[in-house]
């Protein structure tokens, strides 16, 4: 039978071409995009975060890193503000107030990941996905924290997970998803999990396997070829997919699976 869910995405031919067409040329209606991420002993994921989402063509970035990294980074970051820490130097619980005061400019939010393990960390990340219902990208260890608290991932909409196949595994078993998702998979049955996967739960995926990145919203299932030598792919795919999303707030199959084009 088939399967009118899957969409393959060719290299350079985009599916969607004309979100390419009609893409903001005005910084001032190209979107604002919060970064939210980092810890005392690394903050590489909110840097790249940065580069790339400038790199995309977003209209205004602000960045928001725990301040125990004040001293470190200085003025490095034009975008960057510092938020309440906790002793080991990852974001304190009462960080949420800068962080939702900060949310309120925005038009999505991405967490970059580096958070390090924190329990005040996992408060303040389950009260930012109850408190904003904007756009939110989370990728790296945001994922496990993710994780670690189910319920959110049953409950949250307007959430996209960037993340590992292993990843996707744990968290299929957090929620106690009735059918395993195994790497032994071909790309026929990966389609179909994700698909099913996806009009159960509320939130959207971007993984990869097998060298394709593929994209799942609402039980629609988009592949592309992923690039060479991309160690940190999450992280760039998540930064350039969350200012694709940004700007096409009403389209996110569409913009989550062209962003996929330029990785």
């Amino acid at each position: 039978m088939e399967q009118t869910y899957w969409h393959r995405q060719k290299p350079n031919e985009p599916l969607y071409p004309s979100l390419s067409w009609s893409r903001p040329q005005n910084r001032l209606t190209a979107g604002k995009l919060l970064i939210v991420g980092g810890n005392l002993h690394s903050f590489a994921a909110v840097g790249e975060s940065y580069r790339v989402a400038i790199q995309e063509g977003v209209g205004t970035v602000r960045i928001i890193l725990p301040d125990a990294l004040q001293k470190i980074i200085g003025k490095s970051f034009e975008a960057g503000e510092f938020a309440s820490s906790t002793p080991s130097g990852s974001f304190a619980q009462k960080a949420i107030a800068a962080i939702i005061d900060a949310s309120l400019w925005a038009d999505a939010i991405l967490v970059a990941g580096d958070l390090g393990r924190n329990a005040e960390t996992a408060i303040l990340l389950e009260t930012l996905l109850h408190k904003t219902t904007l756009p939110i990208m989370v990728t790296q260890d945001g994922v496990d924290y993710i994780t670690s608290t189910p319920t959110i991932a049953k409950l949250r909409k307007n959430m996209t997970l960037a993340l590992s196949l292993s990843q996707l595994q744990r968290l299929a078993i957090a929620i106690k998803h009735t059918e395993a998702i195994t790497y032994s998979m071909d790309m026929i049955r990966l389609t179909e999990w994700l698909h099913k996967f996806t009009l159960t739960y509320p939130f959207f995926i971007i993984t990869e396997h097998n060298e394709t990145v593929l994209v799942a919203v609402d039980g629609q299932v988009s592949t592309t070829k992923a690039p060479e030598n991309t160690p940190i792919w999450r992280v760039q795919t998540a930064a350039r997919a969350c200012v694709w999303w940004l700007q096409n707030p009403n389209k996110p199959f569409e913009a989550l699976t062209t962003a996929m084009m330029v990785v």
